[in-house]
């Protein structure tokens, strides 16, 4: 069993690094996840501490670079290009050097994503122009968290309700409130709540990998716990900005 922990919200980033720790081979893992047929692009893996705590901050460079995405912020979407549609991130997957079963899952994630900004946008899911959402560090988010679930293979994967932030973010359709329009659509029917933390806690991409591959959204069972993998975030907070990941066996 997986048992996530989002007392910091979820993004891609921080789901895949919590997972990352969990494998029983990190090192080999980023080497199959950088040869998947994504051009151009470099993952690695770095220790990253927050409040005293150490955990693991997944890296991706496109060209040498990092991109400036901070994935805790909001992540914009056009409507006025087609280079990163729904169906262009489509024919990208499905040429990917990675299992049925990771396609299948990776699609279903973006086309709830896509969704959520057809219905908060209403227009339709073939105008969706994916910007940050469908740059190629997401698709490795993505992709990464659905290679790590198919590798772990838990029979259960419990969450914890999801502290999404407060406040607003400013995007490019202007100043809007937290939890973003698209993310509160995906968190329909999720156990969600705020604290003192001001900003954006939780993605559109975080959202989506929670609210498919999650069985229930409930408080810490009892359980025996087996390993414990930290995410973690690249701001700053009062509080640890990481996810804790157990896998553990349920009592």
């Amino acid at each position: 069993m997986l048992y996530f922990e989002c007392n910091m919200g979820a993004a891609g980033d921080m789901l895949m690094a919590a997972l990352l720790e969990l494998h029983s081979d990190p090192e080999d893992f980023l080497k199959r996840l950088n040869n998947i047929g994504i051009p151009d692009v470099c993952i690695s893996s770095e220790l990253s501490t927050k409040c005293g705590i150490t955990g693991t901050h997944v890296k991706v460079q496109i060209n040498g670079h990092e991109e400036e995405i901070d994935h805790q912020d909001h992540e914009e979407h056009h409507h006025d290009h087609d280079h990163n549609s729904l169906e262009s991130i489509k024919h990208l997957i499905d040429h990917l050097n990675v299992s049925d079963p990771v396609k299948k899952d990776a699609l279903e994630i973006y086309e709830l994503i896509a969704e959520a900004e057809s219905r908060v946008h209403n227009i339709p899911v073939s105008q969706i122009h994916f910007h940050e959402v469908g740059a190629m560090d997401a698709v490795i988010d993505i992709i990464g968290v659905c290679m790590l679930i198919e590798e772990i293979a838990p029979e259960t994967i419990l969450s914890s309700p999801i502290n999404v932030g407060k406040g607003y973010v400013h995007c490019t359709h202007g100043i809007l409130p937290v939890p973003a329009p698209a993310t509160a659509f995906i968190l329909q029917d999720i156990p969600i709540y705020n604290n003192h933390i001001n900003g954006e806690l939780c993605t559109p991409t975080g959202a989506a990998l929670l609210k498919y591959f999650v069985n229930k959204f409930c408080n810490m069972p009892v359980m025996i716990v087996k390993k414990i993998g930290y995410g973690m975030g690249k701001k700053d907070f009062d509080m640890a900005n990481c996810i804790r990941v157990y896998l553990a066996n349920i009592e």
